[in-house]
């Protein structure tokens, strides 16, 4: 077993989940922009429950079912790859949230790979 350790940030996208660009669902569009950039990887989480700037409370409850639930998608590499897709996300996130911060990445594999990672 292999461990890759070191120092990389977490970008943290939050939209909503109906939002689309150029016809897809945002959420998709980010995945598919990031691997097509080499990111290390992408992950698209489905709030339960929140709000954004306007307000309007979403929730996933049987009484009030919405169609437009919260969702953050993150994306864990260095600083170098993550400004690679800023444009995309200037370009293509309307309404929405974007966060960045320090993680320590712990990172174990079966094998050594030649792939690249932080």
């Amino acid at each position: 077993m292999v461990k890759i350790s070191g120092q990389a940030k977490i970008m943290r996208i939050y939209i909503g989940e109906a939002s689309k660009y150029k016809g897809s669902l945002l959420y998709h569009a980010i995945v598919v922009k990031a691997k097509e950039l080499g990111l290390a990887g992408a992950t698209v989480f489905r709030g339960l429950e929140g709000y954004g700037a306007n307000s309007r409370i979403k929730t996933a409850r049987i009484l009030s079912l919405s169609v437009d639930l919260p969702v953050v998608v993150e994306i864990v590499d260095s600083i170098e790859y993550l400004e690679k897709i800023m444009p995309f996300l200037d370009e293509s996130v309307e309404e929405g949230m974007i966060t960045l911060e320090d993680v320590e990445v712990f990172r174990y594999t079966a094998k050594q790979s030649k792939e690249k990672f932080i």
